[in-house]
């Protein structure tokens, strides 16, 4: 891969990495706000309980992504970027593009999502 298109890719993790920790924090106050929010009756209850539920699982994932990023940055780093952890052929950069913290081709890919039904 060439240095101008890893540079393009270490931009947009790093961009994504930075929102990820704007998301990350915002849902970490709006989970500590709904704690101490005062609720009336059950209904307002479960509402609050539900909020708190899907903050917690979108944060999770975001985390998760996170760490995704992280290992991507390293690798720019290495020097293995792009290439694909299961059968070490290029990932295409189109599929980069969509997910520029992608471990695996297209082809692999499926290969373990079948794998994981």
């Amino acid at each position: 891969m060439r240095d101008s298109d890893l540079r393009y890719f270490e931009s947009l993790l790093l961009d994504r990495r930075v929102q990820i920790k704007k998301n990350i924090d915002d849902a970490s106050r709006e989970i500590a706000t709904l704690k101490n929010d005062d609720v009336g009756d059950e209904a307002d209850h479960a509402s609050v309980s539900n909020d708190r539920m899907i903050e917690q699982a979108i944060s999770a994932q975001q985390s998760r992504e996170l760490v995704e990023i992280d290992f991507s940055l390293s690798k720019i780093k290495s020097g293995g970027y792009g290439v694909c952890d299961m059968c070490e052929e290029d990932i295409s950069f189109q599929r980069l593009k969509v997910k520029p913290y992608a471990k695996y081709c297209i082809v692999c890919r499926e290969i373990i999502e079948k794998q994981n039904r």
